[in-house]
Formats: C-alpha cells, structure tokens, sequence
C-alpha cells in the first residue's frame, strides 16, 4: 500500500497534537483540557484510519476487478478492520 503525503501530514499533526498533550500534563493544566484535546486526537486518528482503509480498499477492489476476481473479501476484511478499531 503507498501512503501518500495527506495521510503522512494528518499523522504528523496528530503526532503533533500528542506533544501538545503531553505538554498540557506536564503543566498541570486543567482535566478538562487535557480530556478534550485527547478526544480530538483520537477523531483525528479515527478519520485517518478510515481514510486508510478506503484507501487501501479501493485499490484492492480495483486490482480484484482487474483479475477478474470476487472482491466481496476484501470488502469483509475492511468492514471488519474498522470494527475491530473501535
């Protein structure tokens, strides 16, 4: 799978994000806060990694289609990535 430069930037920013976090802790800054900018973090990484998977997905069903294949596989085993990540 290649992963093209928006999916390596959103991963930087939510690295980025992190730091942050991990700066707010270390300052004692307010539960609320921190709590907040965590949850906005993991929607971040939620929507990169439906992003990854579709990706991934749609190159897989376009390679199926191309050989002739059944593509109904790959569509479960994306179904299924996505709810093991939640």
């Amino acid at each position: 799978m290649y992963y093209d430069d928006q999916i390596k930037n959103r991963v930087k920013r939510i690295e980025g994000q992190l730091r942050g976090i991990l700066k707010m802790m270390e300052e004692n800054k307010d539960c609320k806060d921190v709590v907040t900018q965590l949850s906005a973090a993991r929607t971040a990484i939620d929507r990169t990694l439906g992003l990854v998977v579709s990706s991934n997905l749609v190159e897989c069903v376009r390679e199926a289609t191309e050989k002739g294949q059944d593509a109904d596989e790959f569509v479960k085993e994306a179904v299924n990535l996505l709810v093991k990540s939640r």
